[in-house]
């Protein structure tokens, strides 16, 4: 049985303001991400029960800005969304992200497949009359997330 993957393009969606808490991770490139990034989802896994206030507590959440902005900005985030900040947990950090207009893209998948799916979200956006902002926050919203199988809204910010 071959690994399989979809996507479909859900439109443009404003999404309000959010409070993340979890692990940002810097690493020095996109094969080391790659290496990175589930270990860590695994690791916060673990610690779900450290973090106060989940909105939604199956709901993993990587925020990452396309451009680098500042070296504060540098990496990507692997976080639960919070209502409120309250007692970080001990080696996890706290975001804000403004509330911003998105294209949506929803992806079913392995992991190793999604930053290919961006090609075709951008080539949407352009088609639609938007413009990408890179500098702003992306999102990659987890509902189900595996080594093999991922379910992922990306959210790649317009105007």
């Amino acid at each position: 049985m071959g690994v399989h993957s979809s996507n479909s393009i859900r439109g443009i969606k404003n999404v309000n303001q959010k409070k993340l808490v979890g692990f940002r991770l810097v690493c020095e490139g996109p094969e080391e991400y790659g290496v990175e990034i589930p270990k860590t989802f695994d690791r916060i896994e673990s610690r779900k029960g450290e973090i106060h206030h989940l909105v939604v507590p199956s709901r993993l959440i990587g925020a990452f800005k396309a451009s680098e902005t500042s070296p504060e900005d540098d990496g990507y985030w692997v976080c639960y969304e919070v209502h409120d900040f309250e007692d970080i947990p001990e080696g996890m950090v706290s975001l804000v992200i403004p509330a911003q207009k998105y294209a949506v893209l929803n992806f079913t998948g392995p992991a190793s497949r999604i930053y290919k799916v961006y090609d075709d979200l951008h080539q949407w956006i352009g088609e639609q009359g938007y413009k990408r902002v890179p500098a702003k926050w992306s999102l990659e919203v987890y509902s189900k997330w595996s080594e093999h199988e991922n379910d992922v809204e990306l959210c790649d910010p317009v105007m």
